[in-house]
């Protein structure tokens, strides 16, 4: 482990942020919004620099498009807030419920405005926006088109990201490779993703600063054999052993920013079987990497992929699309896949992770984050995806 990035922080300033703010506002006024009022946490942290634990109290960021981002807490919250450098402007309420409304505070704010808020609102939620602020909000996804184009600054944490997901890879690989040599018996996957998940946090914490915690900050999927003919199939006391194949479907949040790497293994000599499955899956990888570029709709990106598993005559086993947008979730739109024809542009994260599903024989899936270049793509993982590379022997 080499302290390439002692100084790095995961911190985004608060000129940034005012860039991200002023995009979102000139949006919302092409929509004719007056304002938008989102309690979407991973909207929260894009606008303001704040990370928190989502719980029942409201978290929300208010941003006219005429004036300073306001962010409404719980009293408990505030503190926490202000200490992360949030946005200046910080409005409290007492506790939830609460005798009064939670978002009575920015009723002054809204009174006569038209408000945008984000798809993800709870029912529960909008109704408190109403009573409280006494407004009517419209359902936007302002907010969340935004988010779809990374800036410099952004790039630069998945690009930590995804350097640290390759080693993270590499440690994995390391661990059944060294128990083949020592004649130990071999990981679980449960013991595997967890070493996986200490590798990942401990590089944060041992070359970042202002480590940003989120829901999630490195770890993953782990599963061998029959186990992982499961596209999302949980870690598990499974113990591999030779001859299994065995997915590394692993990733990490820096400053908030996702990327995943994953990767498909086999432990010891492939059969004719494997060898034919993960060379099928690797070259709709590369199709699909060739196929994302700006101005490309999602779904055809999508189609040109899985066209290589249907023509190898697989498409039996397809169980899922292309990939998906990556950002402060790791899932989030866009969808590469054949119902969204959003066009990719630059500065967009995506995943290319084609995959097949044998039941009872295993899974084979291969991913990388995608960054969307003037030209064409940029994987920004890298560990290598031949079969002779994802052969693990002692």
């Amino acid at each position: 482990m080499t302290a390439q990035t002692t100084a790095f922080s995961q911190r985004l300033t608060a000129e940034t942020i005012e860039v991200l703010q002023d995009a979102v506002r000139a949006a919302a006024t092409a929509e004719g919004l007056d304002a938008v009022l989102t309690d979407d946490p991973d909207d929260v942290a894009y606008l303001t620099g704040f990370f928190h634990h989502p719980t029942e109290r409201p978290v929300a960021v208010w941003l006219p498009v005429d004036g300073p981002a306001v962010l409404l807490v719980p009293r408990l919250e505030a503190g926490y807030a202000r200490a992360q450098g949030a946005v200046a402007q910080v409005v409290e309420y007492a506790e939830y419920p609460g005798v009064t409304n939670p978002f009575a505070p920015l009723a002054a704010l809204a009174a006569g405005r038209r408000v945008g808020h984000p798809l993800t609102s709870s029912f529960l939620r909008l109704r408190m926006m109403r009573e409280g602020m006494d407004v009517a909000p419209v359902p936007t996804d302002v907010v969340m088109a935004c988010r779809y184009v990374k800036r410099p600054a952004e790039i630069a944490l998945h690009r930590e990201a995804a350097r640290i997901s390759d080693l993270m890879v590499e440690a994995g690989v390391a661990a059944v490779r060294d128990a083949l040599r020592a004649d130990d018996p071999l990981p679980t996957e449960a013991e595997l993703a967890a070493l996986v998940g200490r590798v990942g946090t401990g590089v944060m914490y041992e070359e970042h600063r202002d480590v940003v915690v989120v829901g999630f900050m490195a770890g993953g999927l782990v599963y061998g054999g029959a186990n992982s003919s499961y596209p999302h199939g949980l870690p598990s006391g499974y113990r591999l052993q030779e001859g299994d194949t065995f997915m590394l479907s692993l990733g990490c949040a820096v400053g908030g920013r996702f990327v995943e790497c994953e990767r498909t293994f086999v432990i010891g000599q492939p059969t004719e079987e494997q060898a034919r499955y993960h060379e099928a899956v690797r070259r709709a990888q590369e199709v699909g990497a060739s196929a994302i570029a700006p101005g490309v709709p999602c779904r055809d990106a999508n189609t040109a992929c899985l066209a290589e598993l249907m023509d190898a005559g697989l498409g039996e086993y397809v169980l899922h699309r292309q990939g998906h947008g990556i950002g402060l979730g790791m899932h989030e739109p866009p969808w590469l896949e054949d119902g969204d024809p959003t066009p990719l542009a630059e500065g967009m994260v995506v995943s290319n992770e084609p995959g097949i599903y044998v039941p009872g024989h295993a899974g084979y899936r291969i991913s990388d984050s995608m960054l969307v270049t003037e030209t064409g793509a940029e994987a920004l993982t890298s560990y290598p995806r031949s079969l002779a590379d994802c052969t693990i022997t002692a």
